[in-house]
């Protein structure tokens, strides 16, 4: 069994890549739901897990090596490491040219698809002050990113080798807005036809619909909740410290 650590209130495309892929894998899992708004990414236990106080985190029960539980943090390793241990939709490390292509398009995803998605929809639906600029530039470079996409699956059906892969599902994931980035996606023919092969696959369904997960809420209600908005958002170096107190002494019955 696999605990897969997610957010309370769902929705988040870094999660659901984790849940396509064991989806698609057949790996038994089970989800384990943080309440981030609540701060609970800053207890200790959770930390051992997830360093970075960040899901999705996951705790295999079972590891190839036959030691005890093994935790992996981080959405792109974790990614690796269930297709390694399932030996599917990663080429083996003996297939150097082809595990490269895959990792290189994970990897792209995770530094650029991925981070400036969510800078642009901070700034267009988070940000107390819609700054023109900083939205001008998040558009712009996102826009730029699916251009890369479009031109990569113009030239071949998947983005890592010629299978489809954990690139695949990850850049899937992060591209689920599309219709909410206010691009003109008449541009991008060859990404739309690639995300409605993805999504005509049967682990779609089941890892998008029927996982009791939930959906996507860019700009819901709860999230700007002022003590949600500020754990979300405004963390700093002083965070972990101070929300561990906090947890500590509500444990005490402060």
């Amino acid at each position: 069994m696999i605990s897969v650590y997610v957010t309370a209130y769902g929705g988040s495309p870094n999660v659901y890549k984790i849940l396509l892929l064991l989806e698609e894998t057949g790996l038994p899992y089970e989800l384990m739901r943080v309440d981030t708004s609540a701060g609970e990414q800053f207890a200790p236990d959770f930390l051992k897990i997830s360093p970075n106080n960040k899901v999705p985190a996951i705790v295999d029960h079972a590891p190839a090596d036959g030691g005890g539980p093994l935790s992996v943090f981080e959405s792109g390793a974790i990614m690796i490491y269930l297709a390694d241990k399932a030996g599917q939709f990663i080429p083996p490390a003996s297939h150097i040219r082809a595990r490269s292509d895959v990792t290189s398009w994970l990897v792209w995803q995770v530094a650029n698809l991925g981070p400036f998605m969510g800078q642009m929809f901070h700034f267009k639906v988070y940000a107390p002050e819609k700054l023109p600029y900083a939205i001008t530039r998040y558009t712009n470079e996102v826009g730029r990113l699916y251009g890369v996409l479009e031109q990569r699956l113009a030239q071949q059906s998947w983005l890592g080798n010629d299978a489809y892969s954990i690139a695949d599902m990850a850049a899937f994931a992060m591209t689920s807005e599309w219709r909410r980035t206010g691009h003109d996606f008449t541009k991008f023919p060859w990404l739309l036809e690639w995300r409605d092969r993805i999504e005509a696959r049967s682990a779609y369904t089941r890892a998008y619909v029927d996982v009791d997960y939930g959906k996507a809420e860019i700009g819901g209600a709860p999230l700007f909740e002022p003590a949600t908005w500020q754990r979300l958002f405004l963390q700093n170096e002083d965070s972990a410290a101070a929300y561990q107190a906090q947890l500590a002494g509500e444990g005490n019955g402060g």
